[in-house]
């Protein structure tokens, strides 16, 4: 298989600030343990361009994009909410963040690669159409996921969000479009605190009690995601990578291991082979304690490139 991996430099610029749990040594881990494997010279690399303006727009307001202009500091830090901080060099890391998942797009649609996985930060699934929220400024899995839809013609495409957090941005900014099927998994209750709808036949998320394993995971998985995918059919999968929930992480109260996040991948590459050609672009999200993420971004990244 050819993997397309689509990182930047910029998105190591990114600062939030002492002790700040999403930091660029997420990225160095990931990237440690794919040279340790020796994959890392077998992905086929790409540097992550910055989005555009106007592929911006199609997922957030004009309102919202002109507001983090103003806000962008020269120097030290601005405050978005408790946890989004914004440093001199956060909007650019942003921009390369979500233009990764505008170009592995482009990648995947061309035949340049079968899939991609975006290694980059700021994450995005919290971000919302005009609010930035939970680390994230831009939505980087909607802005991809929206370039399918409106750049190549695709009528049907699927995002799965396995992060502990709930993917509020996401169901946000694709509420109501009947074009994309978006399923998650997340404990609950848990932040963002988002109200749990209702279920639909574009909606398929469920919530996780805390202390859930592995054994609950794939049951959600199993019994509700993989019949609405087999209904939908996605003509490309997108997924939020988020590792989050894995035991050894104290982000949450979730406690997967590490085979539970191969087994979700090998799931989600087997949809996108039935349906999709294997046209699949995914993007990290969360993942804090950096040797379950390096390991667990491996094994995910293992499969995209057929189980090497």
């Amino acid at each position: 298989m050819k993997t397309a991996y689509l990182s930047h430099q910029d998105c190591l610029r990114h600062d939030g600030g002492e002790a700040h749990p999403e930091r660029a040594g997420r990225i160095g881990a990931i990237e440690d343990r794919l040279i340790a494997a020796g994959l890392f010279d077998l992905l086929r690399h790409h540097a992550a361009p910055e989005i555009t303006r106007e592929q911006l727009l199609r997922i957030h307001s004009a309102d919202y994009l002109d507001s983090l202009e103003a806000l962008a500091p020269a120097e030290g830090y601005v405050r978005l909410d408790p946890d989004t901080v914004m440093s001199p060099a956060t909007l650019a890391a942003a921009r390369r963040a979500a233009g990764a998942a505008v170009h592995a797009v482009d990648l995947v649609m061309a035949g340049q690669a079968d899939n991609a996985f975006c290694c980059v930060r700021p994450p995005g699934h919290h971000a919302e159409r005009s609010q930035a929220m939970g680390f994230c400024l831009y939505n980087n899995i909607a802005a991809g996921a929206a370039h399918a839809l409106e750049a190549h013609g695709l009528s049907r495409v699927a995002i799965l969000d396995f992060d502990v957090h709930h993917g509020n941005g996401t169901e946000d900014v694709f509420q109501g479009d009947e074009r994309v099927l978006f399923c998650s998994t997340f404990q609950h209750p848990f932040f963002p605190f988002t109200p749990l709808l209702p279920n639909t036949d574009r909606r398929n998320s469920v919530p996780l009690e805390a202390g859930a394993g592995g054994t609950e995971f794939r049951a959600a998985v199993t019994d509700l995601w993989l019949p609405a995918l087999e209904v939908f059919r996605p003509e490309m999968v997108f997924v939020s990578a988020g590792f989050d929930a894995h035991r050894d992480d104290d982000m949450s109260d979730l406690v997967f291991g590490d085979d539970d996040f191969r087994w979700i991948s090998e799931q989600i590459a087997g949809v996108a082979g039935r349906f999709a050609g294997g046209r699949l672009v995914s993007t990290l999200e969360g993942g804090y304690e950096l040797l379950s993420l390096a390991r667990c971004a491996e094994a995910h990244l293992r499969v995209l490139m057929g189980s090497i």
